[in-house]
């Protein structure tokens, strides 16, 4: 398989499952620590709601954006033929890309936003490129 190609595959396997393991990690958030009162799915009374959220409410929210764009840095790492760190790090630029257009839409603290921009994603993507290219070089 040409590797360009397969580099583009990488990124798109990482973007997905990391997609994944982050609204995975999302509805768990919301089954353990439910908004009272509010639908989840109502995104004006969500945002209504998150600057006066209480911190455990943003527990799920980082470890979804941060083990999700781990993983996905990891696959794409991992799958793609060269360029194993640039892989992983678009991973995680398009990751820290959803991350602030999320934050926009449902503007939540400023100290969760900064929390969730400076090290759920691009620090993740490199570790998560680390642990793929080490894993690439045992096998």
């Amino acid at each position: 398989m040409n590797p360009i190609v397969r580099n583009i595959i990488a990124v798109v396997a990482g973007w997905i499952l990391g997609s994944v393991i982050n609204m995975l990690l999302i509805n768990a958030g919301h089954s353990l620590f439910p908004v009272p009162g509010i639908d989840i799915n109502d995104m004006d009374a969500y945002a209504g709601v998150m600057p006066d959220l209480e911190p455990k409410y943003f527990l799920f929210p980082f470890l979804a954006h941060a083990i999700g764009t781990l993983i996905g840095a990891i696959i794409a790492a991992k799958v793609a033929v060269t360029h194993h760190m640039k892989m992983a790090l678009i991973v995680g630029g398009i990751f820290l890309l959803g991350g602030i257009t999320v934050n926009y839409m449902l503007p939540g603290p400023t100290w969760f936003t900064a929390l969730d921009a400076l090290v759920a994603y691009i620090p993740m993507a490199w570790l998560g490129g680390k642990i793929g290219m080490k894993k690439n070089q045992t096998t």
